[in-house]
């Protein structure tokens, strides 16, 4: 059966909100930088959070919420993967979890691998957690974008002690191969380090391509493994704070269970009732709606470059509603997106901001309505053929 492609809201709708994406900037913008989308709430999502502002249910977030359960029952159906609801805990955000295990596993001064280019964040929250960024760049192939795996051995071998993965990555899209990451894990085992896996955009990766799960990847995987995950970006939820720290071995769930209650009285439940709904089998159609809108646009966007500024560079990705697009050969600069906001008013992601592999690069948000990312890369053509 047929899956109809997700419809944006109109763009009047939108600029209703009062996100970041749509008061950023002035309304003459097309903004396409940060990850939110414009998408009405699954049904499921907003019958909850409406009900939830009936009661007057805005008190504290209880100790089970339900969300372990239905992370582990939507884990099932869209990954084939069993986790453990009594492996989870819950707290505000992906990059709280993130720093949070981090302090867990390392000691101030320790190194840990990122990957560039790689979401801004993962270069703040490594030395929030006391330890320092050690960057081991992708490798680009004539196949995608891969984990440097002698580069992060190397790594490991002079003293690092974490890996942070990012798992669909971002800004790539690439969804790690599952030999990757059981190659990664069995590095990491062999020099004593753990890996910590960003995986909050899993639920987005297309029916094409193949998710693992880190933890899932194999045992050594599970045994040396931290994920944190999120419903915020398949489900645009972001402002209601909740996220997921899970764990599939007994040392590691030690770990968790030993974080402090704070951490975890940290999770929104606004956060939580959303996620129990966006995880619910109720609103798998709703994300199957928008798999396919994101398939129609991440090819769109391909042929909206080859159109209007064919000297672009993107590799259509694997996952998510994020585009790694280089802009080298315009010679725009390190940072093309700066003269694309101020001459042809498109608000895009700032490549340099993912690392140095970023320098001549942006990032395009394509969770929209199709005429709009026409619009915009429209106007990018026309700001380079002047």
């Amino acid at each position: 059966m047929s899956v109809t492609p997700l419809p944006a809201l109109p763009i009047e709708q939108l600029r209703q909100r009062s996100s970041t994406k749509w008061r950023k900037y002035p309304a003459d913008v097309l903004p396409l930088f940060v990850a939110e989308t414009d998408f009405a709430l699954a049904p499921a999502i907003t019958t909850a959070l409406a009900r939830a502002v009936e009661l007057g249910d805005t008190g504290y977030t209880p100790p089970d919420p339900g969300i372990r359960d239905a992370y582990a029952a939507f884990a099932r159906r869209r990954f084939g993967w069993e986790v453990d609801p009594r492996n989870i805990r819950t707290t505000c955000d992906v990059m709280m979890g993130v720093v949070e295990i981090l302090r867990a596993v390392t000691t101030p001064g320790d190194r840990v691998i990122v990957t560039p280019p790689v979401y801004p964040p993962f270069y703040d929250c490594v030395p929030e957690a006391g330890a320092v960024v050690d960057r081991v760049p992708l490798v680009q192939t004539a196949t995608g974008w891969e984990l440097d795996l002698p580069g992060i051995e190397a790594a490991l071998a002079r003293g690092a002690r974490a890996v942070l993965l990012c798992n669909p990555h971002n800004p790539t899209g690439t969804a790690h191969s599952r030999e990757a990451l059981a190659a990664l894990a069995e590095i990491a085992a062999t020099h004593g380090a753990v890996v910590v896996s960003d995986e909050i955009h899993a639920p987005l990766v297309q029916p094409d391509a193949a998710f693992t799960p880190f933890l899932a990847a194999s045992a050594t995987a599970a045994r040396v493994g931290y994920t944190v995950t999120s419903a915020s970006k398949a489900f645009n939820l972001a402002g209601l704070k909740c996220a997921l720290m899970v764990t599939a071995d007994p040392g590691t769930r030690g770990v968790i269970d030993g974080l402090p209650d704070e951490i975890e009285w940290r999770t929104g439940l606004f956060g939580a009732l959303a996620g129990v709904a966006a995880f619910a089998p109720e609103s798998d159609a709703w994300l199957d709606s928008l798999l396919v809108r994101l398939d129609e646009n991440r090819r769109l966007l391909a042929e909206l470059l080859d159109t209007h500024v064919p000297s672009a560079r993107y590799r259509i990705p694997d996952a998510g509603f994020l585009a790694w697009v280089d802009l080298s050969a315009l010679g725009w600069g390190d940072n093309p997106a700066v003269r694309i906001l101020r001459d042809a008013k498109v608000a895009l992601h700032f490549g340099p901001h993912f690392g140095d592999e970023g320098r001549g690069h942006v990032r395009v948000n394509f969770g929209c309505d199709p005429d709009v990312l026409r619009e915009a890369i429209a106007r990018i053509g026309a700001l380079a053929a002047s």
